[in-house]
C-alpha cells in the first residue's frame, strides 16, 4: 500500500454523513462473521414460550450475543428463523456506542432484518444522529433513509448547530463502496456543502474521487484562488491526484501529483502547471521529479529532479515550492548511485546542476555544480577503542548557466581526507588523540591569480580531545537534584599552508559555535585548512531530576585560546589575539511556568556583545502560551520576535464544553517578527480561533516577506467540525500555527 493515503471526498462527506450507520454496521457484523453461531442470552421479568420454537420475554427484556446488547419492553425470539424483534423503547449497546429505536427486527445469524426511527451515538467521535430506518440487506451491506450525524445536541432552537445530512445511504462493506443521495452540510442552517449523489468508500481503502477543495478567498499577489483535485486509485502501489483550478488574477491553474511504491522503487512526481498566465502573458509550470530504487547488490539510486519556468514562480507559488522543502529560489536536480563493496568500503557517484531564481534586489551566488562526482569511502571501528576512515574522491566543477559571476573559476579537483583515532577511557572521562590529513590536487579550466592552472597539497593535522563526567547529590531550590560538572579540553595542531590561490569550491566557514569550537578546521568543505595551534577549553554543568533525569538546568561556558598566530582565517585577517571571543550557553525550566533559554558570544578585550539569543516563555496552564525571541547580530541585525496563545474570552480552553448548546471560549493566537534595524515587520501571522464546543473555527492572516521591500499576504480559515473533518480555506491555518507559535497547542487531539 502506498505511504501518506488520501481520503477522497466522497469518503470525506460520505462515509461521516452517515457514519451513524457505518458504526451501526461495524458494531453488529463482526459477531454475524463469526465461524460459529454465539451463545444467545435472554433475560426478562417474564419469559414464556415453545421449548425449541420462541421465547417471548416482556418486561425488561434483555438479549445479549457476544458484544451486543439489546434491551427492548418486549422481544421475541424465534428460533425456527434466528430471527429476533424487539418493540417498546428499544435500546442496543455495544461497546460504549448507544442506538435506541422504536421496533427493531434481527437475524443475528446472517445479519438481516431492519431499526426504525434508530438514534445514535458514538463513544469514538462522542457524536451521533438519527434516520427514519435501517435496512440490513445482508451481513455486509446496510440501507439508511433520512440519516444525520452531529457531535452538537440541539440549543434550544430545534436544530443543532451543524448536521451532516443524507436522504438515502447504501453502503456495502464487501465491496468496499457506498452510495449517498442528497447529502447536505449545514453549519447554523446554512448549506455549506452539498452533493446531489456521491460515492464513497465504506473502509480505510482508498477510492477514486473527488477530494475537498481548496480555497483561498485572499491572496495578495494571485487573488482568490480555487483549486478541486480528483483523486484516482489506479492500484494499491500507485495513485494520482489531478487539481484543476483557477486564480482571479492569473487564469487557470493545472497541478497534478503521480505517486509509485514497488518492492524496490518507489517516487513522486508532481506538475504545477499555468496554460497561460494573464498577469505575465505567458505560460508558467514547476515540476519536481523524485525516484530512489534498491538493486539486487545493495545499490542505492536517486534521482531528482526541480524546475521552474521563471525567475518569480517563487513568490507568486510559494505554497508550490516551499512544498519541496529546499530554498525556494535554489532548486537541485542531481542523479546519485551508492553501493557498498563491503563492510568497510563504499562506492558513490552524483551528478549536481542547479536553477537559481534570481533578483536583482538580492542576488544570489550558487554553489558550484557537479559533473560528475566519484568517490570512495572507508570507515573501520575496532573493539579495543580505535577508528580509521578514508575519503578519496574526483570531482567536476562547473558554474550553472544563470550564475551571477560567469568568470568564477572551473575545474577538477582530486582530493584524499583520512584520520586514524584511538580511545581511552572509563567511568567519568576520555581521551581521545586523533591524526587526519587533508590531500588535494586541482586542475583548472582559467588560470590561478600566480599564473598556474593545476596546484597539489597535503596537509597533516593533530588533535586530543579530553572530556570529563563528575556527578553529585545536591540540594538546589529546596530539593535533591542529581548535578553534574562535565570539563572538555581541546587540543589541535595544523601546519600553515599556503591556500590563497587555490579556488574554493566547497569550502564555507562555519559559525563561531560551541560545537564547532572544539572541531580542527575552521571550514567545512575541502578547499580550505585553517592553520590552527590552539587550545579549547570549556565546563557545562547540569541539574537533572533522580528519579526521571529530567534537565532542569544547564549552563555552559566556553573559550579558544591561541598559541600561535592564525593566518587563514574565514574573515581573511590574520588572525593575532590569543583569547577568542567567550561562548556562554543556558537553559532552565527551575523558575516553571518560566522557561528560558540564551546564548551569547562575548568579546572580553571590546567588552562587547557580538551575538546573542535569548528566549523567554510563560506557559502557567495549557492553551496559555507567551514568548518573547531577542536575536542580536553586532553591526548586522537585530530582531524581536512575540508568539502567543491566549484565552481572551469565554470557559477554561480544554474544559468539557456545555452539551446542550454550542458555546465556548476564543483565543488570540499569533507571531510577530521584527526588524529592529530596518523598524519594520518581516514574516508574521495573527489570528484567532473559537472553540464552541462541538465545532472550532480558526482565522489567521499570515505576511510572508518575498524581498526586502516585497511581502505576500493571505488569509487562512478552517472550520473544525468535531466528529466529522476539518474544512480548510486556504492553506491549513492549524500547521501554520504549529509551525510558527512556540508552546502552541492544538484546542483538539489530531
Amino acid at each position: 500500500m502506498l505511504r501518506h493515503v488520501r481520503a477522497p471526498l466522497w469518503w470525506w462527506v460520505g462515509l461521516l454523513a452517515v457514519q451513524s450507520v457505518a458504526a451501526q454496521s461495524a458494531a453488529l457484523a463482526p459477531a454475524a462473521a463469526a465461524s460459529e453461531p454465539l451463545q444467545i442470552t435472554i433475560e426478562a421479568r417474564d419469559i414464556q414460550g415453545h421449548v425449541g420454537v420462541d421465547a417471548v420475554a416482556t418486561g425488561d427484556a434483555q438479549l445479549q450475543r457476544g458484544a451486543v446488547t439489546i434491551h427492548a419492553d418486549t422481544l421475541r425470539y424465534d428460533m425456527a428463523s434466528g430471527v429476533a424483534r424487539a418493540v417498546g423503547q428499544v435500546r442496543v449497546k455495544r461497546e460504549g456506542d448507544v442506538f435506541t429505536g422504536t421496533e427493531l427486527q434481527l437475524n443475528p445469524d446472517r445479519f438481516e432484518g431492519f431499526f426504525t426511527h434508530p438514534t445514535y451515538f458514538f463513544a469514538l467521535t462522542q457524536a451521533g444522529g438519527s434516520a427514519s430506518r435501517i435496512d440490513f440487506v445482508n451481513d455486509h451491506t446496510t440501507v439508511a433513509q433520512q440519516a444525520t450525524y452531529s457531535s452538537c445536541l440541539p440549543d434550544g432552537t430545534g436544530a443543532p448547530a451543524w448536521v451532516l445530512s443524507a436522504r438515502s445511504v447504501r453502503m456495502d462493506f464487501e465491496a468496499n463502496d457506498g452510495l449517498a443521495e442528497g447529502a447536505v452540510l449545514r453549519f447554523y442552517g446554512v448549506p455549506i456543502l452539498a452533493a446531489p449523489v456521491l460515492s464513497f468508500p465504506v473502509t480505510s481503502e482508498r477510492k477514486s474521487g473527488w477530494l475537498p477543495p481548496s480555497i483561498y478567498p485572499f491572496d495578495s499577489r494571485n487573488g482568490f484562488q480555487l483549486q478541486v483535485p480528483y483523486y484516482w486509485n489506479i492500484a494499491p502501489n500507485r495513485d494520482a491526484t489531478l487539481t484543476p483550478g483557477f486564480t482571479s488574477r492569473r487564469g487557470l491553474l493545472l497541478g497534478g501529483e503521480f505517486r509509485y511504491l514497488e518492492p524496490n522503487y518507489e517516487g513522486t512526481d508532481q506538475l504545477t502547471w499555468l496554460p497561460r498566465d494573464n498577469d505575465v502573458g505567458s505560460s508558467r509550470y514547476s515540476l519536481t521529479l523524485k525516484h530512489q530504487a534498491t538493486f539486487a547488490d545493495d545499490t542505492q539510486l536517486n534521482l531528482q529532479l526541480m524546475r521552474v519556468s521563471d525567475n518569480t514562480f517563487w513568490k507568486d507559488f510559494s505554497r508550490d515550492i516551499k512544498s519541496q522543502g529546499l530554498t525556494p529560489r535554489l532548486l537541485l536536480s542531481q542523479a546519485q548511485a551508492e553501493r557498498p563493496l563491503n563492510d568497510d568500503w563504499t562506492a558513490y557517484a552524483r551528478v549536481m546542476r542547479w536553477q537559481l531564481a534570481q533578483d536583482s534586489t538580492a542576488p544570489l551566488v550558487s554553489p558550484y555544480e557537479r559533473a560528475p562526482q566519484l568517490g570512495l569511502r572507508y570507515a573501520k571501528a575496532g573493539e579495543s577503542g580505535w577508528q580509521a576512515g578514508l575519503e578519496t574522491e574526483f570531482n567536476r566543477f562547473t558554474n550553472p548557466t544563470d550564475t551571477l559571476d560567469t568568470s568564477r573559476i572551473t575545474g577538477s579537483r582530486a582530493h584524499a581526507l583520512g584520520y586514524l583515532s584511538q580511545s581511552w577511557g572509563r567511568n567519568g572521562w576520555t581521551l581521545t588523540p586523533r591524526l587526519s590529513f587533508n590531500a588535494a590536487s586541482y586542475a583548472l579550466d582559467q588560470a590561478m591569480s600566480d599564473g598556474r592552472r593545476s596546484a597539489s597539497r597535503v596537509i597533516p593535522s593533530a588533535s586530543i580531545d579530553s572530556r570529563w563526567m563528575l556527578e553529585r547529590e545536591s540540594a538546589w531550590f529546596g530539593q535533591m537534584l542529581h548535578q553534574t560538572l562535565e570539563p572538555r579540553v581541546f587540543y589541535v595542531r595544523t601546519p600553515y599552508r599556503d591556500q590563497s590561490v587555490l579556488p574554493m569550491f566547497d569550502a564555507a566557514a562555519k559559525d563561531f559555535t560551541v560545537d564547532s569550537i572544539y572541531t580542527d578546521n575552521d571550514f567545512s568543505g575541502v578547499d580550505r585548512v585553517s592553520d590552527s595551534h590552539r587550545i579549547s577549553a570549556g565546563v557545562t554543568t547540569r541539574l537533572l531530576r533522580p528519579d526521571t533525569g529530567a534537565e532542569l538546568m544547564r549552563l555552559g561556558v566556553v573559550q579558544r585560546y591561541r598559541l600561535s598566530d592564525q593566518r587563514i582565517t574565514t574573515d581573511g585577517v590574520v588572525a593575532t589575539q590569543r583569547f577568542s571571543d567567550v561562548l556562554l550557553a543556558g537553559s532552565t525550566s527551575v523558575l516553571a511556568p518560566w522557561y528560558v533559554d540564551a546564548s551569547a558570544q562575548y568579546n572580553p578585550d571590546q567588552n562587547l556583545v557580538q551575538r546573542s539569543v535569548v528566549s523567554v516563555r510563560y506557559s502557567p496552564k495549557p492553551f496559555r502560551t507567551l514568548s518573547a525571541t531577542h536575536r542580536l547580530t553586532h553591526d548586522s541585525s537585530e530582531q524581536l520576535e512575540l508568539g502567543w496563545q491566549w484565552p481572551v474570552y469565554g470557559r477554561e480552553p480544554g474544559s468539557a464544553p456545555d452539551t446542550q448548546q454550542c458555546s465556548g471560549t476564543l483565543l488570540s493566537v499569533g507571531r510577530l517578527n521584527y526588524s529592529l534595524r530596518d523598524s519594520r515587520y518581516t514574516d508574521s501571522m495573527v489570528g484567532f480561533e473559537y472553540d464552541a464546543g462541538c465545532w472550532v473555527g480558526r482565522v489567521v492572516v499570515q505576511r510572508l516577506s518575498t524581498g526586502t521591500s516585497e511581502a505576500t499576504s493571505r488569509m487562512l480559515l478552517q472550520l473544525e467540525l468535531v466528529g466529522l473533518s476539518r474544512l480548510n480555506v486556504g492553506s491549513n491555518p492549524l500547521q501554520a500555527l504549529k509551525d510558527n507559535v512556540p508552546g502552541y497547542q492544538a484546542l483538539r487531539s489530531e
